[in-house]
């Protein structure tokens, strides 16, 4: 929120020098940014103050009003973020915040043309209908992902391994950048396993509210049913099972597996779910190859010590954003963050965002 005030100073526009066309002598003019209007946000259950504020703050500092629609899952630091911006002196009706049903909230929000632009958080499939339904007004969205690494033979493994166990299961794999497919070099592929499947093994499961735990459950029962459902089909498509596979009421263990067919729900689609695939390569372009080789674009990761190599793999992934020794589960408020195809549309981020909430206004003086 306070990213988003400082970005309210700075919404600007430029001159635009008329002269450049013939017969355009004695004009000059500007254009600047104007507001939207009303704003439909649909946000998820993960990070559900956290992915609010980021479609509230922006919008707010670029001069819209903006009704927010949170899952019904989490929706109370929705509730609590609207009462202590009202607290705060907002204009009544500035920002509102509905709870309830998607099918029911959300469908009103994106077809009532008063609400000239959706900001959704989500799935694709949810994403792909309503963008069918909005009509004529701007859509950004953020779809998620199934996100490919990269480690090269001349990684450093200490690091590759403990920031892609991270980035794989930290968040019980609920969030979009969550690092679903490894492809590891086959001179330290069996090295890395090892190494992975011993961490992964050593990561604690239990209560989130205990400091001492690495990874809590899945939001219900259902999402825990679900990943289940998504190994057993792999492992009956002939997949190796190399550590976890085990649920017990919404806890779902952390779980590698390798050998993955390609046709495959988990090799394609989004988990959603602490369940990480392991493939071997022999060559960058083989690896860069299947990274791009799905329906989604966010974000991807290499690891590796040779500069080269880097810049190669940051200009051949077809995504959003490229982490050099990070995994793709990394993110601040300065990046234009989003994805392409299946990922979504536009970007976050605050400066980007508010960008996105704004609209070009041409000026021309005939002088």
């Amino acid at each position: 929120m306070r990213l988003s005030a400082e970005e309210s100073r700075r919404i600007t526009g430029e001159t635009i020098p008329f002269d450049q066309m013939p017969g355009s002598d004695g004009r000059l003019g500007y254009y600047s940014r104007e507001p939207i209007g009303i704003i439909g946000a649909i946000t998820p259950f993960n990070d559900p103050l956290n992915l609010v504020a980021h479609k509230v703050g922006p919008a707010l500092a670029a001069g819209n009003a903006i009704i927010v629609k949170p899952d019904s899952k989490t929706p109370l630091s929705a509730l609590m973020l609207g009462r202590a911006i009202d607290k705060a002196g907002a204009p009544a009706g500035l920002l509102q915040v509905i709870t309830g049903p998607g099918r029911k909230i959300g469908d009103v929000l994106v077809t009532d043309p008063r609400v000239r632009m959706i900001s959704f958080t989500g799935g694709n499939e949810v994403g792909e209908a309503i963008a069918k339904k909005a009509g004529l007004k701007k859509v950004e969205m953020e779809l998620g992902s199934n996100s490919p690494v990269i480690v090269m033979d001349d990684a450093d493994l200490n690091l590759a391994v403990e920031a892609n166990v991270s980035g794989a299961f930290w968040a019980a794999g609920q969030n979009c950048l969550h690092v679903q497919r490894l492809l590891v070099h086959e001179n330290i592929y069996d090295e890395f396993v090892a190494r992975f499947v011993t961490r992964t093994e050593a990561y604690r499961v239990g209560d989130k509210m205990d400091e001492t735990t690495d990874m809590g459950p899945l939001i219900d029962e259902a999402s825990a049913i679900r990943v289940e459902q998504m190994v057993e089909e792999a492992l009956a498509a002939g997949a190796a099972l190399l550590t976890g596979g085990e649920r017990s009421g919404s806890f779902y263990a952390p779980t590698v597996l390798a050998n993955l067919p390609d046709n495959c729900a988990l090799a394609q689609e989004e988990v959603y779910g602490p369940v990480t695939i392991l493939y071997k390569f022999s060559a960058l372009d083989k690896a860069i190859e299947r990274a791009n080789d799905v329906n989604y674009g966010l974000q991807a990761g290499i690891f590796t010590q040779n500069i080269k190599t880097a810049f190669q793999a940051i200009s051949d992934l077809h995504c959003g954003g490229v982490m050099v020794n990070d995994s793709t589960d990394y993110r601040i408020d300065a990046m234009p963050f989003g994805g392409v195809k299946g990922s979504g549309l536009g970007r976050e981020g605050v400066r980007f965002a508010v960008q996105e909430m704004t609209e070009p206004k041409v000026v021309c003086l005939n002088l």
